[in-house]
């Protein structure tokens, strides 16, 4: 009780969402709000201000609004791409760890190529470190969402942080996100506030105002604090991303993953030898087609021999609410790095590290058979065709051994098709008629192709939906033709078979493989009830997997898809034949509980038996319509004779192969024993009333049918107002089809009239109404975002039938149509690939696959405006190797520079413009218009300036392109008439000057001529005309323009293929200039082509002599006025003193520079005295004025008393 009177009372809150929200719900609400009750207190007070507040905030309205673009992102997207970008030792692996080990608590000691992490519920992470190539920055800076650009805050901006942000603004300028390190080596703050205030400045110049830049301000313990890597952690995982248009048009794939297929004998023998791949990675961008052209950017052109769908290594979350992840939902993949099941060594071997690939050892050791034979052959690494090609055997002794040559072919009649390019293709299922010659009777069965879908020398492979080979005996094919079959445990299969054999083998989990695959029975595509008891030896392939093919299982879920359109009865069919087959399979098991194992031998007969009813009784409509039969060349395939001591080989024959000629023939045709001669007037005349132009009834007559449906239903034209009105028929028709699953069978809806059954009232009145609806789609004010908001609304209603279109379908049959989808991992095998690609392969440097458009593998000539870029040092020169970067490649080509005209003339430039775009037209791949285009001179790294040489863009694309440079023949005149001439040196025979009769020609003084006829002789000499006399020292030019050719030069910068310490060194055609450094060669210098001073001669003007006599004739103010020179009055005759005067005359000098001096002397006396005069005579005044005032004042005082005194007498 006492603990009761103790209890704490409950609070109620007092601040707080809660609180709000609870006195929200109890607030008394007034019948009118204060501003209906006073409306004047909340109108405008101030109409500028208010203009300046709706200005600004329609101003950041705006500036959030973009092109509305159709979100083409799947319900599952792929790894976000995070590109860790700056120059050498900035702290770019030290970051990546912080960010793996934020996600997912755990640390990597090495990073080496991409790093998948789980970053929330909905989103993961791919990060990828960028090294200090110029490569690898433009390869990421194409695929990569999210760029963190480290920034040495101590040493500020590298020249290769301003080189990749260039490569970004060519192609598509992902999101970036500055971070500034090394900021514990500032000691002074006030220091360490200006420097990032001023790279905060710089680094919003070169994104955009605002952009975000993040401070690391130190390390602990070798790692960033956890704080600061959080928030940025944080900014990473909100972060939208604008879709760039070249990823949403083209597919491509960041490799995480390579292993070289190759038959390691072949490597043994031709080590030098191109290997067979297969590549690992999310596809990204739009959707890619198996089969596809791809570019390896840093290694060349491709085609994909194959592709399969993986599961995801690195999944999503469970979709449930909850607030944060589990630690077990923390993923990470990177199998580079060692990470997630597999790692890389020097010689690209998998180690499987018990990651996740764990679950792999399990279940080979659950399904590993007991039996040692078996166990034997799975463990087989090679096929036994090339066993057997090398294989002898001796019968009896003193015989020669007998080798595959020895052995006879039979048997040639075998239906089996094997596919040797591709592992996973479709079959055709196709009705045949089989004809049984030792039975004597026909038989109609449905025929299944099995293809092979697994390589001869690749292991097993977990995740890999592999097809194997069915092998058939002779003796049991002479009897019924007994396919074995056996299902394989299969994730992502959909097939009823699959999920009765996981039932029944969950009560029995150490079932071996071979007690699964011991007693199956099946004819043809036919199973009778006597069969399902009885059992039969399975034959068992090398691998040690059973026969049955996966394939049938993939036909068993499209088919399921096809039979769910054919309405509910099929439906309801199968689900009894389901429940019949479960109910026989459970009166088994309660017979059998005793001990006996008896039932374990039918457990995969029971499951292959009604797999194989279900298909004889469907048929799949879609492949019969669709499909194709390929038939294919087959490989020599072998079967077992004689409990397996023989082999014989069987070959296809096409002639007794009735599946590869069904479709030979169209079996819709026919074609009559004998014509009809239609040139006879009396056969023409039987079949005369059978087209529109012979005699009907009238009630069969066409025309008078379609003029009585026209009225009804036809389009119409109103003669009074000129419009033309369709008919409602087509709609009607569109609607009662859309309507034919709703209705059920109900009667359709009252038809609407046609104009013609309307009255005019009617009609006047749907007039009124368009017009209205016309009016008021134009003139309502619906808002100023109505047509960014409709927009927007389209896009995303075109999202959702996009996504809607093949939402319901399998993924089988989905890939078969739109190609692997965006988000989803896969496995792409290529063949022909050089060995250097793996023999120096570095984790490092980011492996890309780069989906091809079908028109972007041909190679034409590519016109581009390109800029030299500001910072780059030196200008362009026309026919210099270029390294260019265009779409997914990367290639060296040798552009031209010109500059078209008024005339649209495309001009040759010998160099670029300094701060002017230009014409370049190169010899590479068409690339459609708009894409951005980059350029550099070199990749290497060693030289210290700007290597961003051009920017530019792609205008057209040609297979020809007409450049045009200027041409001067010049020549001289050699006789000269009124104003004709004769020329020569310009041409070097009649048949040149015929070809340029009537051209314009000119001198270097101006005159202009033109080309009239040739003269006999000198050769080449011919008669032109001028607008004036010429002179024999004139040169006479013509200009012409001669038409310049593309270098077809094309070359794909490998870099990928070089060693690791060459990769950034790629060095492709050398320049002119190059070369001659090198070799030390100097160009030769022409005297021509000198520059010398030039010397000329002082030219003296003769003065203008004027004759006396016509001096006098002229006016006076044309007369010369030309004074004569008057001699100086000063200049007299020096005159020499005797001593005696020189020394009167020194003494008379010294005693007037005294006389002077004594002058000079008194005047400034005086004007001291008069100064002190003056302040004298100005101190007097001044006490001469005080005395004066103060006598006034006495008088003044004394008038005043006086006054008063005179004024007191006068009142008394």
């Amino acid at each position: 009780m006492e603990e009761d009177g103790n209890q704490k009372k409950h609070r109620k809150r007092q601040a707080g969402p809660k609180a709000e929200k609870k006195k929200a719900k109890s607030k008394h609400q007034q019948e009118l709000t204060p501003q209906q009750r006073n409306p004047k207190a909340f109108a405008i007070q101030h109409a500028q201000k208010t203009a300046k507040l709706i200005r600004r905030t329609q101003d950041i309205k705006t500036k959030k609004q973009h092109i509305p673009i159709v979100d083409r992102t799947p319900l599952e997207p792929p790894p976000i791409v995070v590109a860790i970008v700056g120059p050498p030792k900035v702290g770019k692996s030290t970051l990546l760890q912080c960010i793996v080990k934020n996600f997912t608590k755990q640390r990597l000691a090495n990073v080496q190529g991409p790093v998948t992490v789980v970053s929330g519920k909905t989103r993961r992470l791919t990060l990828v470190e960028c090294n200090n190539d110029i490569n690898s920055m433009i390869d990421l800076a194409k695929v990569a969402d999210l760029v963190l650009l480290l920034v040495d805050a101590s040493f500020g901006f590298e020249m290769e942080t301003f080189e990749f942000l260039n490569i970004c603004q060519v192609h598509g300028f992902p999101k970036i996100m500055g971070v500034l390190t090394h900021l514990d080596a500032f000691k002074d703050n006030k220091q360490m506030r200006k420097t990032k205030k001023r790279l905060k400045h710089r680094f919003w110049t070169e994104v955009y105002q605002g952009a975000k830049l993040f401070y690391l301000s130190g390390m602990v313990n070798e790692e960033y604090q956890k704080t600061e890597v959080h928030n940025l952690c944080r900014f990473i995982s909100v972060m939208k991303f604008r879709p760039l248009q070249w990823r949403l048009t083209h597919p491509y794939i960041v490799v995480d993953r390579i292993e070289d297929i190759t038959d390691p004998e072949t490597i043994r023998q031709k080590p030098k030898c191109d290997r067979k791949m297969s590549m690992y990675g999310y596809v990204r961008g739009t959707h890619l087609k198996n089969h596809s052209m791809i570019h390896l950017p840093g290694c060349g052109d491709y085609t994909i021999s194959d592709m399969q769908s993986l599961p995801d290594p690195c999944p999503m979350p469970d979709k449930e609410k909850k607030k944060t992840l589990h630690v077990k939902e923390r993923l990470i993949y990177a199998p580079m790095s060692g990470v997630g099941g597999v790692i890389y060594d020097k010689d690209a071997v998998y180690i499987d590290l018990g990651g996740s690939h764990s679950l792999k050892q399990n279940e080979e050791e659950n399904e590993a058979p007991m039996n040692e034979l078996v166990a034997s052959l799975m463990n087989v690494n090679n096929p036994l065709d090339q066993k057997m090609t090398t294989s002898q055997m001796t019968l009896f002794s003193n015989t020669a051994p007998i080798t595959e040559a020895d052995v006879q072919e039979d048997d040639e009649d075998d239906d089996e098709d094997e596919d040797e390019d591709s592992a996973r293709v479709r079959r055709s299922a196709e009705f045949n008629a089989t004809t049984n010659e030792k039975q004597g009777k026909q038989t109609e069965d449905l025929v299944f192709d099995d293809s092979d879908d697994e390589d001869d020398d690749e292991p097993f492979n977990l995740f890999s939906n592999s097809m194997k080979k069915q092998t058939v005996s002779n003796s049991d094919r002479k009897k019924k033709t007994d396919e074995n079959k056996d299902t394989e445990s299969n994730s992502d299969s959909n097939s009823d078979s699959d999920s009765e054999e996981d039932e029944l083998a969950s009560k029995k989990p150490k079932l071996s493989r071979t007690s699964k695959s011991s007693d199956s029975s099946v004819t043809g595509a036919k199973v009778t009830p006597s069969q399902k008891g009885k059992s039969v030896n399975t034959n068992i392939s090398p691998d040690g997997i059973s026969d049955y093919s996966d394939s049938e299982m993939e036909d068993s879920g499209m088919e399921e898809d096809d039979d769910e359109l054919e309405g509910e009865e099929s439906g309801e069919e199968e689900e009894e034949d389901d429940s019949g087959e479960d109910d026989s399979e459970e009166e088994r098991e309660e017979d059998e509980d005793e001990g006996n194992l008896k039932w374990k031998t039918n457990i995969a007969a029971a499951a292959a038996e009604s797999f194989k009813r279900r298909q004889t009784e469907r048929i799949n409509y879609r492949k019969l319509i669709y499909g194709t039969a390929e038939v294919e060349d087959k490989e020599e395939d072998e079967e077992d004779e004689l409990g397996g001591l023989f082999k014989v080989l069987k070959k296809k024959d096409e002639k007794n192969n009735p599946q590869s000629s069904a479709n030979l023939t169209d079996s819709s045709k026919c074609v009559p024993d004998t014509l009809q001669n239609w040139e006879l007037e009396e056969i023409q005349d039987l079949i005369r009333d059978c087209f529109v132009t012979g005699e009907w009834d009238k009630s069969e007559d066409a025309k008078a049918r379609l003029e009585q449906d026209d009225e009804l239903f036809g389009d119409f034209e109103d003669l009074e107002t000129g419009e033309v009105h369709h008919g409602e028929g087509e709609d009607d028709d569109e609607d009662d089809n859309n309507n034919e699953e709703d209705d059920d069978g109900d009667e359709p809806t009252e038809r609407k009239k046609t104009k013609a059954e309307k009255t005019a009232t009617e009609r006047r009145m749907e007039k009124k109404k368009k017009l209205k609806e016309l009016f008021d789609n134009e003139y309502d004010m619906k808002g100023d975002n109505e047509f960014y908001d409709s927009w927007k609304q389209a896009n995303e209603e075109q999202a959702k039938l996009n996504r809607a279109e093949f939402e319901n379908m399998e993924d089988s049959l989905r890939v078969g149509y739109e190609g692997f989808r965006p988000g989803m991992y896969v496995r792409v095998e290529m063949d022909r690939l050089p060995c250097e690609l793996i023999n120096n392969f570095d984790p490092s440097y980011p492996l890309l696959l780069g989906g091809q458009q079908s028109v972007e593998g041909n190679i034409g000539y590519v016109q581009t405006r390109i800029k030299k870029h500001r910072w780059y040092k030196k200008i362009l020169k026309s026919r210099n190797p270029l390294i260019i970067s265009l779409g997914w490649r990367r290639f060296q080509s040798i552009p031209l520079y010109s500059i078209q005209d008024h005339n649209m003339r495309n001009r040759l430039l010998k160099y670029t413009p300094q701060h002017l775009h230009c014409h370049a037209s190169f010899w590479g791949p068409i690339t459609p218009q708009g894409t951005g285009l980059l350029a550099v001179e070199s990749l290497t790294g060693n030289e210290p300036g700007f290597r961003i040489a051009a920017t530019g863009v792609v205008l057209e694309l040609d297979k020809s392109m007409q450049i045009v440079k200027k041409l001067k023949l010049t020549g001289t005149p050699y006789k000269i008439f009124k104003k004709t001439a004769f020329i020569q040196g310009m041409f070097n025979s009649i048949l040149e000057v015929t070809k340029f009769e009537g051209a314009k020609i000119r001198t270097v003084s101006g005159l202009r001529g033109q080309v009239k006829k040739a003269l006999r002789t000198p050769e080449g000499a011919f008669r032109a005309t001028f607008e004036d006399k010429i002179l024999l020292s004139d040169i006479v030019f013509m200009r012409t323009w001669y038409p310049v050719e593309v270098p077809q030069f094309y070359a794909t910068v490998t870099s990928l293929l070089l060693p690791p310490a060459e990769k950034a060194a790629w060095t492709g055609m050398k320049t002119l200039g190059q070369l001659k450094r090198e070799r030390g060669i100097t160009a030769p210098m022409k005297e021509d082509s000198q520059y010398k001073p030039v010397e000329r001669k002082k030219r003296y003007e003769p003065t203008l002599k004027i004759p006396k006599d016509l001096q006098k004739m002229l006016p006076f103010k044309d007369t010369p006025k030309v004074l004569k020179e008057k001699g100086d009055p000063y200049k007299r005759v020096a005159v020499i003193l005797e001593p005696h005067e020189a020394k009167v005359n020194k003494m008379m000098k010294m005693v007037k520079n005294l006389y002077h001096h004594k002058l000079k002397s008194d005047k400034m006396r005086m004007r001291e005295r008069v100064s002190k005069h003056q302040k004298e005579m100005d101190r007097i005044g001044v006490l001469k004025s005080r005395k004066q005032k103060q006598v006034k004042k006495d008088i003044y005082r004394a008038l005043g008393k006086l006054q008063k005194k005179n004024e007191k007498y006068k009142k008394d």
